[in-house]
């Protein structure tokens, strides 16, 4: 045993240790120091990211909606690192641009707002913003908006797509629309609380005592009851008043008309077969009301027995 375990001693002996190539070192340390950097980088990140969204949480505890300059939205839309979406309304609500519109839109814009941020859900995955032109003409330019209002979705990542800006000419500016695209586009569900309005109550008390009153007043002769042309002409009120699209303007919330903030040009029918203005409602209502007053004359002129000569104007007019 002792004689074969001498040459394996010899030949452990004579082995000579390996060492790394002298140049393996410059390369080893040149990896430290990357991952050294990148790790720092990663946490910089880290630490800005946090900033801006403590900073966007302290702004909408203020207010659902902030505004925003040019450097605002550089800064916390455009730049990065970014977790969180961004809607953001572009409008221009200063006076002398005279846009109706966009006071109607904003209306509907913080009602939406108001209900995310005192629902159960609030979160800081999801901001309201809006840029006013007077204070973000930069930014109008640099997104090429030519319009207000415009209501935009920023995702937390990469550019914002065709569907990320809103449809207002075809959906219209409704609080439970806005919500709807929020949801296909965000995945956040906002349920719309609207304040109270005890208008359309007050409304129907008073018809009601109007009513009654009159009942009351004529309590001993309610022939007028039975007056078919009274009926008729409620009638008339009605079918007039959804022919004409009233109960679209109800529940869509359209705009009376529209300014061209560029020429001033005011637009009282709408260049779209499915959206209308509220104009256009009251101008279809008024053609509707002529031609139908038209023919009830036609109708009296051929059936009454008063002068001829009386019968044949109205029949030409």
């Amino acid at each position: 045993m002792g004689a074969r375990g001498a040459p394996s001693r010899r030949r452990q002996a004579g082995r000579r240790p390996r060492y790394l190539p002298t140049g393996s070192f410059p390369f080893l340390l040149l990896l430290l120091l990357l991952c050294i950097q990148l790790g720092g980088g990663q946490k910089k990140k880290e630490n800005l990211l946090a900033e801006k969204v403590e900073q966007l949480m302290e702004w909408s505890s203020r207010r659902s909606v902030f505004r925003m300059n040019g450097d605002k939205f550089r800064k916390f839309i455009k730049a990065p690192p970014r977790n969180y979406s961004m809607i953001v309304m572009f409008t221009a609500l200063q006076p002398q641009r005279q846009c109706s519109v966009c006071r109607l839109a904003n209306e509907e814009y913080q009602i939406l707002a108001n209900s995310w941020r005192y629902s159960s859900a609030f979160c800081n995955k999801l901001f309201f913003s809006k840029v006013d032109y007077d204070e973000g003409t930069d930014i109008f330019q640099q997104l090429n908006i030519n319009s207000a209002p415009t209501f935009m979705h920023f995702p937390p990542k990469g550019r914002p797509k065709r569907a990320d800006t809103f449809d207002l000419q075809r959906i219209g500016f409704g609080a439970e629309q806005l919500a709807k695209w929020i949801a296909d586009r965000t995945d956040v569900h906002i349920r719309v609380f609207r304040p109270p309005n005890y208008s359309g109550t007050i409304a129907l008390a008073l018809l009601v005592s109007l009513v009654g009153g009159l009942l009351y007043l004529r309590r001993n002769n309610l022939e007028f009851i039975y007056n078919k042309t009274g009926w008729a002409m409620v009638s008339l009120c009605i079918v007039f008043a959804m022919t004409s699209g009233q109960m679209w303007n109800h529940i869509r919330g359209p705009p009376y008309a529209h300014k061209n903030p560029h020429n001033g040009q005011v637009s009282y029918i709408h260049g779209s077969s499915q959206v209308q203005f509220v104009a256009e409602s009251h101008i279809i209502l008024v053609l509707n009301a002529a031609i139908t007053m038209g023919m009830v004359l036609l109708n009296e002129a051929a059936t009454s027995k008063g002068d001829v000569g009386k019968r044949r104007i109205v029949n030409c007019h």
